[in-house]
């Protein structure tokens, strides 16, 4: 696939929309990215959008292909391209992943998503001329009910199936990836800043994403109380325990190393040309790169300290809704993947079913 075609994606007024030579044909998609904008969707949502269908305009500019005049056929083609393409910079095709895919080649999640901004970009289309017929096509209802949403005892949690694109690949469903007990004390351990000490403690005890902890503020914090105002995906506010420890260190933090400064951010840059600026998602990200290479510990990344808080509230036993509730969910059926990193507590329900199941034969 051809990666300039004359065309690219630039941030305008705090906005995102197409530049170049060859961007003139696709003016429905920089008022597509205006009407995510206005519905209030997340910036970082609105450019990676901008950045999916940049990657469908570029491959409609190399194919000669007006946008007016997609069809389900052109979708198709653009389809077969992605699943063709290979990723610049990536190891050739005899290098694969345990689960057998080629490493130089798109993965199906990033695949869907692009279909799921075109989808997007379309039926925003249809909803502005009625007459107009939208090339995606619809496929079956989508199944996102669980066993107790079936049952009737999540029934408060249902939510209205809709349609899933027939385009739509098949995406293997991966259990999240949790630090043994070991690896989450000696990647804590190697932490020797107050700050870093607290954005840690927050995700591996409390269970914050990464974006929640850098979006805490000073006054969203409550270490007397003992809570925790947090602003999740998706723009939804939620109230979390904050624990004692780690309320401790946020409060050593605050008094002895953080810097001066007018941002009302709780985690701030210390050092450098940047001292006293709110910390951004790349200087966490260096910040773990770092410790993950003195510690060893190759899966020690922000959301595995999240996903281990999430295992050790399954393996303790902890009700489904109270785990949704405290990692920020927007449906249960993502809070039950958790239940698959739990064994022994697994193992603890089936010994315990079986044994009713043999003393009611026996009677």
């Amino acid at each position: 696939m051809n990666t300039e075609a004359g065309i690219r994606l630039e941030e305008h007024d705090g906005g995102w929309a197409l530049a170049g030579p060859a961007a003139s044909g696709f003016g429905l998609v920089d008022e597509y990215l205006a009407h995510l904008a206005d519905r209030n969707y997340s910036p970082k949502t609105v450019r990676a959008y901008g950045y999916d269908l940049l990657a469908f305009c570029r491959w409609l500019v190399a194919e000669e292909q007006p946008l007016p005049e997609v069809t389900t056929e052109v979708l198709l083609r653009f389809l077969r391209a992605c699943r063709e393409a290979t990723v610049p910079g990536r190891p050739g095709p005899n290098v694969i992943t345990l689960s057998g895919r080629r490493m130089d080649q798109y993965a199906v999640t990033t695949i869907n998503r692009r279909l799921a901004a075109i989808s997007g970009l379309f039926g925003f289309a249809a909803m502005r001329d009625p007459d107009m017929k939208n090339p995606v096509p619809k496929g079956k209802e989508a199944r996102w009910r669980v066993a107790g949403e079936r049952s009737g005892m999540l029934a408060h949690t249902v939510r209205r199936p809709k349609n899933r694109s027939s385009l739509r690949l098949r995406e293997p469903r991966r259990l999240p990836t949790a630090l043994s007990q070991s690896d989450a004390a000696e990647l804590l351990a190697s932490f020797h800043t107050w700050r870093d000490r607290a954005i840690a403690g927050l995700m591996l005890y409390c269970g914050l994403r990464s974006a929640e902890v850098l979006g805490l503020n000073i006054a969203d914090v409550d270490i007397g109380g003992r809570w925790l105002q947090v602003l999740g995906k998706g723009q939804r506010e939620r109230r979390v325990p904050l624990d004692p420890d780690v309320g401790s260190v946020i409060q050593v933090y605050l008094l002895a190393e953080r810097p001066e400064s007018g941002s009302p951010r709780l985690f701030l840059v210390a050092k450098g040309p940047n001292r006293g600026q709110p910390l951004t998602a790349a200087g966490l990200r260096t910040i773990f790169r770092y410790h993950r290479g003195i510690t060893g510990i190759v899966g020690g990344h922000p959301h595995a300290l999240r996903h281990t808080f999430g295992t050790a509230l399954a393996e303790a036993g902890v009700d489904l809704a109270v785990m949704q509730a405290l990692l920020g969910h927007a449906h249960v059926d993502t809070t039950a993947r958790y239940i698959h990193l739990a064994p022994a507590h697994v193992k603890a329900e089936f010994d315990a079913a079986r044994d009713r199941l043999r003393s009611q034969s026996q009677q």
